[in-house]
């Protein structure tokens, strides 16, 4: 399967309407992000309009909403009401609102955490248990890992090397991105490179996992876009969904669903070396004990 089949395959595979809609939202054209942003903004009236009224509120012809409807991968504009309103009875979106200057912070609170709450059932929802499996796999037959993240992608990275490097697996994170792309450049068939970036657009990141590929590493990007670039280097792709405000930008939600789908990786590689995951556990846990104050 070429890299488009794949990732058109792996789009059809999400359920829900908005977040297949969230996901793939950078890469539409201009007219389509209009019918996009009113289906995010007004999804319980989306799913009563006809096609005309949809395409007058949005600003936009008929033909290109029924376009939009197709890209998603729904048949036609019904299609994708039906799927929208299933999706709106089972998972009803509570309303959150953004953080303002002016909330008291029992409001932030509340707000902070249950958009987190919402970003952590999004990407169960929307990352993909074949892929996983794939990963999980890929990752056990490695005799090398990389990790490739700048910014708040690349404290992700740590915290994954950091998590390998305890059960004895040869894992090693590149924040800094010359780093990363020599160390690529080195790189083996049957090592892993695993690319962190919520944009799927990060330059430097992209350009590491692709020089990783070329060199015969299995490549997996974790990424908040469908389509983006990271996605057309990556041979296994594991999507979040994650909605970011001005005040939230970039490095909470993402952070959290990647460092979810990061953990997932490491229990399911950990329980199938388990004999070797505990003994190496446990002389790490005996290597740090002194370094804790009785109490």
């Amino acid at each position: 399967m070429n890299d488009a089949n794949a990732s058109d395959a792996v789009e059809r595979r999400v359920d829900g309407c908005l977040i297949r809609i969230r996901g793939l939202f950078p890469t539409l054209r201009p007219s389509e992000q209009k019918v996009a942003q009113y289906i995010l903004d007004n999804p319980s009236e989306v799913i009563t309009l006809p096609v005309t009224d949809l395409a007058r509120k949005s600003g936009v012809s008929d033909a290109t909403v029924v376009k939009f409807c197709q890209r998603l991968g729904y048949s036609g504009y019904q299609h994708l009401k039906i799927t929208l309103a299933a999706e709106l009875a089972s998972f009803p979106t509570p309303i959150y609102g953004e953080i303002v200057p002016g909330d008291e912070l029992p409001v932030v609170k509340a707000k902070i955490f249950n958009m987190n709450k919402k970003s952590l059932d999004d990407t169960m929802r929307m990352v993909d248990d074949r892929e996983l499996e794939r990963a999980v796999e890929a990752l056990l037959q490695a005799p090398r890992i990389h990790l490739y993240g700048v910014g708040a992608s690349g404290l992700v990275a740590l915290d994954a090397e950091h998590k390998l490097l305890r059960i004895g697996l040869d894992c090693h994170a590149f924040p800094d991105p010359h780093t990363a792309m020599s160390m690529a450049s080195v790189l083996q068939r049957g090592d892993v490179a695993i690319g962190l970036s919520h944009s799927g657009a990060t330059r430097d990141t992209v350009e590491s996992l692709e020089t990783a590929r070329g060199a015969g590493a299995t490549t997996i990007c974790i990424t908040n876009v469908m389509a983006s670039p990271i996605s057309k280097v990556a041979d296994i792709k594991l999507y979040t969904s994650v909605e970011e405000s001005d005040y939230r930008s970039g490095a909470m939600g993402s952070r959290i669903a990647q460092l979810s789908i990061i953990d997932v990786l490491f229990v399911g590689v950990a329980q199938r070396r388990f004999e070797e995951t505990m003994e190496h556990l446990q002389k790490t846990r005996a290597a740090v004990r002194s370094k804790r104050i009785p109490t």
